[in-house]
């Protein structure tokens, strides 16, 4: 099919960037509702116990205070306990055709226990936010207090083996290949514990959560990666029929997997609106972004590895420990990379879980890769050295060319490639094997690479694609847009499918009112939401095709279909024979044609094994006097099949790298080890880069066709961009320094 504008690959400004730096787009906490009022959560000041008492008498006293919502006197929710939450842990979360993430455990007022430093136990609602944050200052609270567990690194010898990872059921733990032959085969070996500490998400716009009854229909506008997982949640917790419930996100500042799940603060200003009778924003503080939301947990992980004197490697062992809460279960699935990243006859994975008087860990950007590949591509980076080989040769002698997790052939694998690339543009071959061999003046100087590689995911969505008479036309899906670009490339889908330029082309998403879309989680967006668009303009494409040859009066009649294409704005053969959309609607006189499709996963699932892959390269520069550390460069080659915007894409990559570098050198959450409390819950103490630690990022793209995916040949690349970025960076440390640093961050005191 030929088209006068090509849109797929263009780098087209996003269609709501005008809206976004004008002020125009509205956040879920932006909206304008008469007669709102503002709820305010009041968080537990001990880290275990239970609530005895909470005096509500002073706050509820003050002006324009509606309520004060305590364990003691909130409505009861059927299935709002968290001993009724966890019967329905193993359960999907029901109707529709995707679950998206499993339920979290939350607290809406139901019980007076207490899991950690900052739980949600009390409401105060007003009719203004100050007025609401006084009442919940003045509640006296008392407590029945007990002795937390609050460090992990103590309580190692008591991690159990958990049900699942990722809060799904997936085993824990896997093994192919005797694993003491190859410990015992090896000619040279590494053995290293790699420990990540606790990660806060720390999206720019804080989760908040509009909430509007009307009789019995509840309408929410809320910052969520996924419409139609807050619904079904909430029509479940509310024991409404899901369609009783509206979720609106227009808009998201964010997410990064912490709006992935649904939070206590999003049933909590539900309750809150029909407890008062008007409609409540809850929005969260700085600080309620620490525990209440999720965060990347704290892990421990065991690497070994042993290979043949030629590289070839005979064992890969990854057993991790990691961080999960006193009253729910998520476990970070550490060894995911692990058991398919490289070719090796002997593979095993375990992953055991200890818990903390915290809030429970959740999805953040890359769960399990990002920590995960940071121990595998270091513990790789070791054993290179071992065997006095080039880590990137090390990688090459070790490829995978089909997955050695389950023996199927990759749909497409571009990673030699991206070494390649990425070694020529880094300039990797003036690296000396070394280390501490390299200097520029007084600073060392490191160069250090990693692999990168995320799985390609799919779910179930429908989309809508609507002609008008106009000649402009509507896509609509029931997916959200979190900031990665999503309204900009489903624009550019349709536009290339229906041969019209993007600028007539408008893109609906953010309402459970169209049709069901996937949750923005797991880098599938794309490729979910933008397969069900593709197949709506297609057929809607074929609907106006066949209009126009069975119209007597149309310039195309009785042309047969396949001598038909698409572009400016109509239908036309290559003899320039034929007539614009508006043309052919106004003669027809219908108001519209209207076009839905659905897509979901087929069996190409069964038979192939779908993954982006990337390689990052690193350069820094150490002073050896004072341990400063500071990236000069980083290079990063990516594979991820057909991309539909080499703008936002570039943009996502970039990202991913950043976060990548904070990984690395910044950022940990910080816990009083006396009380539980969060003593760095704020962007001020919580340490992310600013622009003078960044320095140059460079970004490639391997072109690669894949036509085994999806429809339109995209793999997600939300999340790829940070792992292997902490990697590349430690290896380059110790390329500089001679100093093997495992413990993130990579501060000036491991250096020193």
């Amino acid at each position: 099919m030929n088209h006068e504008i090509e849109s797929i690959g263009q780098p087209l400004d996003r269609v709501d960037g005008r809206l976004k730096v004008t002020g125009g787009a509205r956040y879920s906490a932006d909206i304008p509702v008469a007669h709102v009022a503002y709820g305010v959560i009041i968080t537990s000041s001990i880290a275990k116990g239970r609530v005895v008492q909470m005096d509500t008498a002073e706050a509820t006293a003050l002006p324009g205070v509606l309520a004060v919502l305590t364990p003691f006197n909130a409505p009861r929710l059927a299935k709002g306990s968290i001993e009724a939450q966890s019967a329905q842990q193993a359960q999907p979360t029901g109707g529709g055709q995707q679950s998206g993430p499993p339920n979290r455990k939350i607290h809406l007022l139901q019980e007076a226990d207490v899991f950690y430093n900052g739980q949600p136990i009390g409401l105060a609602i007003a009719d203004t936010l100050e007025r609401a944050m006084d009442a919940a200052s003045r509640v006296r609270i008392r407590y029945q207090e007990e002795t937390p567990t609050l460090q992990m690194k103590y309580e190692l010898t008591h991690a159990y083996k958990p049900q699942g990872m990722g809060g799904r059921p997936t085993p824990p733990d896997s093994r192919q290949g005797d694993i003491d032959l190859g410990w015992r085969s090896a000619a040279a070996r590494v053995e290293a514990t790699y420990v990540t500490p606790a990660e806060t998400h720390n999206a720019l716009e804080p989760h908040g959560t509009l909430a509007i009854w009307e009789g019995d229909h509840l309408t929410l506008y809320d910052a969520t990666q996924g419409i139609f997982t807050v619904r079904k949640r909430i029509a479940d917790l509310f024991e409404l029929p899901p369609d009783n419930v509206r979720i609106l996100s227009y808009f998201i500042g964010g997410g990064f997997g912490s709006k992935g799940p649904v939070w206590s603060h999003v049933g909590l200003a539900a309750m809150g609106a029909r407890q008062v009778g008007r409609p409540v924003k809850l929005v969260l503080t700085r600080r309620q972004m620490f525990g209440n939301v999720g965060f990347r947990g704290e892990t421990n992980q065991r690497v070994r590895l042993g290979a043949r004197q030629d590289g070839a490697l005979t064992l890969v062992k990854h057993d991790g420990i990691v961080q999960t809460s006193a009253y729910d279960e998520f476990v970070e699935p550490v060894g995911a990379n692990t058991k398919m990243l490289y070719a090796c006859p002997q593979i095993a994975t375990s992953h055991r879980a200890v818990r903390i008087n915290s809030g429970t860990p959740s999805y953040t950007r890359a769960p399990g890769e990002a920590s995960g590949t940071f121990a595998l591509e270091c513990a790789m980076d070791e054993l290179a050295y071992r065997l006095n080989m080039d880590p990137v040769e090390f990688r090459l002698r070790n490829y995978a060319d089909t997955d050695p997790e389950n023996g199927k052939p990759w749909s497409s694998k571009s990673l030699k490639e991206c070494y390649r690339l990425g070694a020529e543009k880094f300039g990797w071959s003036a690296r000396s094997l070394q280390p501490r061999s390299l200097r520029d003046g007084d600073e060392l100087v490191g160069y250090g690479m990693a692999t990168a590689a995320y799985p390609t995911r799919r779910s179930p969505a429908s989309a809508r694609a609507r002609m008008l008479p106009d000649g402009t036309a509507v896509v609509q899906c029931g997916t959200q847009d979190i900031g990665t670009g999503t309204y900009t490339v489903m624009t550019q889908l349709a536009a290339e499918t229906l041969g019209l330029p993007p600028q007539r082309v408008r893109c609906e998403l953010g309402d459970t009112d169209l049709p069901e879309g996937p949750h923005s989680g797991g880098s599938q967006t794309a490729a979910s939401a933008g397969s069900a668009v593709y197949l709506a303009c297609q057929e809607l494409r074929t609907k106006l095709t066949m209009m126009a040859i069975n119209d007597a009066n149309s310039p195309l009649h009785g042309v047969p279909a396949s001598e038909i294409r698409v572009e400016r704005s109509g239908l036309y053969t290559e003899g320039n024979r034929g007539e614009s959309y508006a043309a052919l609607l106004r003669r027809q006189g219908t108001p519209e044609v209207e076009a839905r499709a659905d897509a979901k996963p087929g069996e190409e699932q069964q038979k192939y094994s779908m993954y982006a892959f990337g390689a990052h390269f690193s350069e820094v520069r150490v002073d050896p006097d004072l341990g400063r550390l500071r990236l000069a460069r980083h290079l990063a080659v990516f594979a991820a099949g057909r991309i539909l915007n080499i703008k936002t894409a570039r943009n996502q990559f970039m990202g991913g790298v950043v976060w990548g570098i904070s990984m690395a050198l910044f950022e940990e959450t910080q816990m009083d080890p006396r009380n539980g409390r969060i003593v760095n819950a704020d962007l001020a103490e919580y340490l992310v880069p600013v622009h003078a630690d960044v320095p140059k990022i460079e970004i490639g793209f391997v072109e690669e066709h894949d036509p085994f995916v999806n429809p339109i040949g995209v793999k997600g690349i939300g999340e790829i961009g940070i792992v292997g970025a902490p990697a590349a960076i430690a290896n380059a440390v110790y390329h500089a320094t001679g100093r093997r640093v495992r413990e993130l961050p990579i501060t000036l005191d491991k250096l020193l």
